[in-house]
């Protein structure tokens, strides 16, 4: 395979709405560029990119795949992503090796709820971005409502470099910048040129004309160029436009029918010689602060940003080429953890099939098998060279199950998988909770959840059993209690015998020292699961031998570990050990532990006690026609609305909610807002749960 220059590769990634025609439209780039001889569907199950058989049973992508095509001595490297947002791992780590975005608009829909989702992301990462209307010759299609419906996403930025006509029954295409109309014959393929018609020239030249105003604004000299002559060539629209795109300011429109293979290739042509390439963009920071130049002749560096597991070749690790040369063979350090890795295997990949290169360069996007230490997310780097690339920052979960074997022999094996299920799938997050005894699995929504289930069946032959998660709530004491415990145990020989008298009392963060007693002592615990046990030693006269006070602290501990109420960990108490008695035989440090775990449960029980429950920090975004579902569902869950801003078309709602009252909230909110919502949240507190929620709780327990 021919070897291309930084300057000679566009990466892009194809994002939009689910059934937006990503696939059809990379399929089809693949078939004009000659590199399949017919262009498979995904109704028939054919395509290159649509390969893993979960996505041939739902007919829509679960896997950010990687190809390439070829097209007039440049090299596309596409990235075909899910349109679900379920799967915005997929999509965040494409956008982040991607130079340029390709966003594939339904004609039929316009911009569409996971456009809107899926813009976030696009407008966060500020990565030069053109629009694709689709679909253009369905007899529902809707060209200035889908154009207007970008405006409204993105702004006045959008510009139209197409329009879509049909004459005489013949689909054409209108493209104002080379100002020439396409015409299609019914199988689509290479169009016929013509003059515009004169019943377009003027809607032609006025587009023309606002194209031209665009590109100038990126720049002052192509400024001073359209004061002096009134317009700009072609060469110099191109210039502007690729400048209006860098910028994050300018957003071209062109329109397509992927199905049909019209467009298709002059899309390819704008890519070439319009869209940025990796050396254009500007250079990235290292995680040290260094500059990594795309170049082929600095030190190399490869960024992993794709782990895949295919059954019959094991670890399928994707990277880009961010700096440097790599060849077969070559031996390269990992940034993480200092393993050397050696590139035994270097691809090209376009879904299942692999071409062999012997060697990338700088900006272009490759596949290497097998290594052993490295992860998505890892830099690996010429040794000695102080380049780390800064991960992608992956979305945090939304839902929550606790995941076991339905046949306990399984239990290893599940952990097994879900390893590498969650290598794969950054978003997909595992975790053993010591204090729930359950192994939680969270993930970015329901179907994500039901596509690791097929997997785990599927694949790995595994089923799981997936449940509400329980919740981490804590236990504390609302006023003092006063108690005494006498442990005594005679069984021949040498018994056991210790008697503590204790006062416990709720604690709280500047409060007074305990008044009538006799402080000798004073040990503050910083618990690990928050809050604190202040232990204050009392004794007087030598009661209880100073040797024995670290066992009394103990059995205070370990019945914190484990809350009378409800087994959940208890925190922010004192106690003031102030009294007991001792045998000069028969007490040790196992006899003092056992007396005052006693004493200590049975004054937390007399302390009028209590279930905190943690809350979250619930950030919703919804369009503002939608609010009122929103709130009243939010009402039911026991939530406490913080505030409301505005944000653009949406309205941002802050609540504090219990955590008890999220479960399916990700579910709840796709369907009140026809999927349009979106949410995140974090942990705020643990608060006083009500006493009806305390009585079924304590019951259930």
């Amino acid at each position: 395979m021919k070897i291309y220059d930084d300057k000679h590769i566009k990466n892009v990634a194809f994002v939009g709405a689910n059934k937006s025609g990503k696939t059809t439209l990379a399929e089809t780039m693949l078939f004009e560029a000659g590199l399949v001889n017919r262009r498979g569907t995904v109704e028939n199950k054919n395509t290159v990119s649509d390969y893993h058989e979960i996505e041939h049973e739902r007919e829509t992508s679960i896997f950010a795949t990687p190809l390439h095509t070829e097209w007039r001595n440049y090299k596309i490297n596409i990235l075909d992503t899910p349109g679900l947002d379920d799967f915005i791992g997929e999509i965040a780590s494409t956008m982040r090796v991607a130079d340029s975005i390709v966003t594939v608009v339904n004609s039929q829909h316009g911009v569409e709820v996971g456009t809107e989702i899926i813009w976030n992301y696009v407008d966060r990462f500020s990565k030069p971005t053109l629009f694709v209307i689709n679909q253009i010759d369905n007899p529902n299609a809707d060209f200035d409502e889908s154009f207007n419906s970008i405006v409204n996403l993105i702004g006045t930025n959008a510009v139209k470099i197409q329009y879509p006509l049909v004459v005489d029954g013949a689909q054409c295409i209108i493209d104002v910048l080379k100002m020439k109309m396409y015409k299609f014959g019914p199988e689509g393929g290479k169009p016929e040129k013509f003059e515009i018609p004169e019943d377009q020239k003027d809607i032609a030249n006025e587009l023309h004309n606002e194209l031209v105003e665009k590109a100038a604004e990126n720049d002052e000299a192509l400024m001073e160029l359209y004061f002096d002559k009134g317009t700009l060539n072609e060469d110099e629209m191109r210039e502007g436009i690729k400048k209006g795109m860098l910028n994050h300011e300018l957003f071209p429109v062109f329109c397509v029918s992927a199905l049909n293979d019209m467009g298709t290739g002059r899309l390819m042509g704008f890519i070439d010689n319009v869209a940025p390439s990796a050396a254009d963009l500007k250079p990235e920071q290292s995680v040290e602060g260094n500059t990594i130049e795309c170049k082929p002749d600095a030190p190399t560096s490869l960024f992993i940003f794709k782990t895949l597991y295919e059954p019959n070749l094991g670890q399928i690790s994707f990277f880009k080429v961010k700096s440097g040369e790599i060849k077969q063979n070559d031996k390269l350090e990992n940034s993480r953890n200092e393993e050397i890795e050696i590139i035994n295997q270097l691809y090209i990949m376009d879904g299942k099939n692999r071409e062999p290169v012997e060697k990338l360069s700088a900006g272009d996007i490759g596949a290497t098998l097998k290594l052993k230490y490295t992860e998505t997310n890892d830099t690996l780097r010429t040794k000695g060279s102080d380049i780390t690339i800064k991960p992608i920052q992956f979305p945090a979960p939304r839902i929550s199950k606790a995941v076991t074997a339905a046949d306990k022999n399984d239990e290893e094996k599940l952990n097994d998988a879900l390893k590498k299920i969650h290598s794969q799938d950054p978003t997909v997050t595992i975790k053993y909770s010591k204090e729930l005894k359950q192994q939680i699995l969270s993930c970015q929504g329901e179907l994500h959840l039901a596509t690791i289930d097929w997997t785990l069946k599927k694949i790995y032959g595994i089923t799981a059993v997936f449940e509400q998660p329980k919740i981490a709530y804590r236990e504390t004491i609302q006023r003092s209690a006063t108690t005494s415990y006498k442990h005594k145990k005679q069984s021949g020989g040498s018994g056991q015998f210790g008697e503590v008298h204790m006062k416990i009392e709720p604690w709280y963060e500047g409060m007074p020292e305990p008044e009538g007693f006799n402080i000798r002592g004073k040990d503050e615990i910083e618990l690990d699961w928050g809050g604190k046990l202040v232990f204050y030693n009392c004794i007087v006269g030598g009661v209880i031998d100073t040797r024995y006070l670290p066992s009394v602290l103990k059995g205070c501990l370990e019945v914190m570990e484990e809350g009378p109420l409800t087994g959940s960990y208890a925190r922010d108490i004192r106690v003031m050990l102030f009294d007991g008695k001792m045998h000069p035989v028969d007490s040790n440090d196992i006899s003092f532990k056992i007396a005052a775990s006693h004493a200590f449960k049975a004054a937390f029980l007399n302390a009028k006690p209590k279930l905190l429950e943690p809350i979250q920090e619930l950030t919703v975004k919804v369009p503002e026609e939608l609010m009122g579902n929103v709130m009243t569902d939010l009402q039911s869950r026991r939530s406490i609305i913080l505030g409301m801003d505005s944000d653009g078309k949406y309205q941002s709602i802050k609540a504090k909610t219990p955590l008890a009252e999220m479960y399916k909230y990700s579910t709840t909110l796709r369907s009140i807002t026809q999927g349009r919502g979106s949410f995140s949240t974090k942990f705020s507190n643990f608060e006083l749960v009500p006493n009806n929620v305390q009585e079924s709780l304590v019951k259930t327990e």
